[in-house]
């Protein structure tokens, strides 16, 4: 009997070190295929001979083609909507209503800063110009966010579409949804599209269910994930907070939909940036709305670009902005790129603010080399982050950056959320992005440029208001932090490649 025991656990043995074998071979093989960052591909690999089963379960999931077919797919579904969007302009119709009237002579453009980094964004997205005749509303966390997007919601009178990360479901969440589906009863056409990975708890807890047969109010939760169809990949999350209403006012930002982004009960609201939009842009963030809702339900294009959805827009501002629609194929990594060209073109001053700082490379690097040029760099943070794994990460990087002489500020609570830079008091770029490698090479983001001296002193305002709220790092007191600590940082910042 002992012997018979010895030999099945020996036969166990030999073929679950066969499957590992194999399944790390596999992974070994699929990594090398193409070319990326050689520290990502290391760790992979790392973690798939050291976690059996595990680790090529997590390749699968987060590691495994981080441009999948699905993100071609992606840009490709993009491409059609620009293009039919184009030639429904050809025609002598109601429907030639776009911005062509309002785009802006980037060679006129005063300002040297903004006319160089016009001309790198240009080469990036030539779909997306920078546009004439805005009005832009800063506003600061949901409350005075929300208060406006449901105003514009119980004011509509042909369509809404709402697009948001998270919803919550909370009484925020429930309240949106219930205005939602009030405009829908009066017959107002309503489309809402949320990420179901961000939206999670209120996707399962089965909140959209209640909703979902009320006429004209359509519901789609984003993903790319399903197993049935071999699909694993769970990293292209649609990051994007828009609402847009009768194609005349839309709103957007870094603010998502959740009662934690309100001042209630002695509890502080999240401290947040949105935008209210009213002009050419609205256009603009239309067609990103109803590209991403193409792509998840593929209703016949017609139904979608058209004259209604479309309107004619009234010159009602004097900003200039331009959008930036960013994703794993659109090109990869063009967001980054605006933000590094920013930085090095900076002369005097950088302002940013992001809840999560765990940048690329080519960024830090930009960083750095603009404060030992001289360039007043500040950089706000949470002084207390909701993810602590990305906020260890990102403490690792702050002597590097100190000792260049960039200045970092942790916010004091609530917790930060606001993702925007603001260079030499000239430009901005500000949106859903943070400047990490998720937002920056995986996630599909939606960032705007601004580009006029009132729009621009409004946000810097506000992004000064967090600085006066934030306490100053010192670099000989940072650098007198526990050894433990700068371990546990460098951990952290040595497995962001991997996820």
């Amino acid at each position: 009997m002992d012997h018979q025991a010895d030999l099945g656990f020996s036969f166990w043995v030999v073929l679950s070190t066969g499957m590992h074998l194999a399944a790390f071979v596999a992974v070994a093989l699929h990594a090398l295929q193409r070319r990326r960052n050689a520290s990502a591909t290391i760790l992979w690999l790392f973690t798939a001979w050291s976690l059996p089963f595990f680790g090529p379960l997590l390749y699968l999931s987060f590691g495994i083609d981080r441009v999948s077919p699905k993100g071609m797919a992606k840009k490709a579904a993009n491409d059609l909507m620009t293009q039919q969007r184009d030639v429904r302009h050809q025609d002598a119709s109601a429907f030639y209503a776009w911005h062509f009237d309002a785009r802006s002579n980037v060679e006129a453009i005063e300002n040297p800063l903004s006319r160089r980094l016009n001309r790198s964004i240009d080469a990036l997205t030539p779909d997306h110009p920078l546009l004439d005749n805005n009005e832009i509303t800063p506003l600061a966390c949901g409350d005075q966010a929300y208060p406006m997007m449901l105003a514009a919601i119980r004011g509509a009178r042909q369509h809404i579409h709402l697009q948001s990360f998270i919803i919550h479901r909370d009484d925020t969440g429930r309240t949106f949804l219930d205005a939602l589906k009030a405009k829908a009863e009066e017959g107002v056409k309503v489309r809402l599209l949320f990420d179901r990975f961000g939206s999670t708890h209120a996707y399962l807890g089965g909140m959209f269910r209640r909703y979902r047969k009320v006429p004209n109010l359509e519901i789609c939760g984003w993903t790319q994930a399903n197993p049935l169809k071999r699909q694993f990949q769970i990293n292209l999350r649609n990051h994007r907070k828009t609402l847009v209403v009768d194609g005349h006012v839309a709103f957007f930002g870094g603010v998502n939909i959740a009662a934690e982004n309100t001042t209630a009960g002695g509890r502080q609201a999240i401290r947040d940036y949105h935008f209210k939009v009213e002009g050419p842009l609205v256009h603009e963030l239309q067609l990103s709305f109803l590209q991403d809702w193409y792509f998840m339900t593929r209703q016949p294009i017609d139904a979608l670009v058209n004259a209604l959805h479309f309107p004619r827009m009234l010159s009602v501002g004097r900003a200039r902005a331009r959008l930036i629609d960013s994703g794993p194929s659109d090109p990869p990594g063009m967001i980054g790129e605006a933000f590094f060209n920013a930085i090095i073109m900076a002369q005097r001053q950088v302002l940013l603010a992001t809840p999560y700082f765990v940048p690329t490379t080519d960024i830090l690097k930009a960083l750095r080399s603009a404060a030992h040029r001289g360039v007043d760099v500040r950089i706000i943070v949470p002084g207390k982050n909701n993810h602590r794994y990305a906020g260890m990460a990102a403490k690792a990087l702050y002597e590097e950056l100190l000792s260049a002489g960039a200045r970092l500020f942790e916010r004091a609570p609530p917790f930060i959320h606001a993702k925007a830079m603001v260079v030499d008091d000239a430009v901005a770029l500000v949106g859903t992005a943070n400047l990490d490698v998720r937002s920056l090479e995986l996630n599909y983001e939606t960032t705007v440029l601004f580009e006029d001296d009132a729009t621009v002193n409004r946000l810097k305002a506000m992004v000064l208001e967090d600085l006066a709220q934030s306490r100053e790092l010192n670099l000989n007191e940072w650098l007198q932090r526990p050894a433990f600590q700068k371990l546990a940082e460098n951990l952290c910042a040595l497995m962001t490649p991997v996820l």
